[in-house]
């Protein structure tokens, strides 16, 4: 199944119960329940890896309730954690990398089902520098250079940046932000690249990696531009002429930018009141 397609909200992999949400109170202040939402997915390892990350936001801000939601694939399903909520305030937190489909239908969808709540939601995490501070962690424990490189050395290496693709051309917009933050953090040029191409999203991995051999560029590496393990993150690492950096996973950054995205979107408006997502 695609990740755009519409029978996105049925579930295939069981992992832990939604459980009962709850507001925690912190200095006298009762605060939103975070909700992250995964995509979901039939890799295992994705489910271990969005509840590594689940826990590391809990280490960085201790007493905040966060409580985890799919839109496919994996149990919990988002309609299920926000039916688990009684009544109060959410904020949802897309453990998304650009805006697409599952930004603007599937996660309002499942808001509008759950009308007893005061829900914000965040913008999907990137485009953002900590992105780009994951990725660059993650291909230097994969083989690059720890250190900057010399000028001969940016005349031959360049990195691919494996995204899954949309057919919204807003997400390719955002890949092609993120690769440029990328590039401007290691001095090459980093060309964005999809594994599931669309119209919008049209040249693969392989296509990227040629073109860039074409410019002399013979150390290409390839980075994995996906929150966690999957089919699409296999599929472009076996695409690597050089290295293949893994994905995101539960690095310390994308912590850092949901906590971000969740103290911005705790002063946004209900999405009771606009009904779709609120870009913070």
């Amino acid at each position: 199944m695609s990740p755009g397609h519409p029978r996105s909200m049925t579930p295939r992999i069981t992992g832990r119960p939604a459980g009962r949400l709850r507001l925690v109170a912190s200095g006298g202040e009762r605060r939103p329940t975070l909700v992250l939402v995964a995509h979901g997915s039939r890799d295992p390892r994705a489910l271990a890896t969005v509840t590594a990350l689940a826990e590391r936001v809990r280490e960085q801000r201790p007493g905040l309730a966060v409580r985890l939601g799919h839109i496919e694939l994996n149990e919990p399903l988002l309609t299920d954690t926000l039916a688990a909520h009684a009544s109060g305030r959410a904020v949802l937190a897309p453990l998304l990398l650009g805006r697409g489909l599952h930004v603007k239908r599937d996660i309002p969808a499942a808001v509008a089902a759950a009308p007893h709540l005061d829900v914000r939601a965040t913008a999907p995490l990137g485009p953002h520098a900590l992105l780009a501070e994951a990725l660059h962690t993650r291909l230097v424990e994969a083989g690059w250079p720890p250190r900057p490189l010399g000028t001969a050395a940016r005349r031959c290496h360049a990195v691919v940046l494996a995204a899954a693709g949309s057919r919204d051309p807003e997400s390719a917009a955002d890949t092609e932000a993120a690769a440029g933050l990328l590039a401007e953090r290691l001095g090459v040029p980093v060309a964005p690249a999809y594994a599931a191409p669309t119209a919008a999203c049209a040249r693969t991995v392989p296509e990227a990696v040629a073109a860039l051999a074409e410019r002399g560029r013979t150390r290409t590496a390839v980075a994995a531009y996906f929150t966690a393990p999957g089919r699409f993150a296999a599929q472009s690492a076996d695409a690597a002429p050089w290295i293949a950096a893994a994905p995101l996973g539960a690095h310390p950054a994308l912590a850092r930018l949901v906590l971000h995205r969740y103290d911005q979107a705790c002063g946004a408006p209900a999405m009771a009141e606009q009904r779709r997502p609120t870009a913070v």
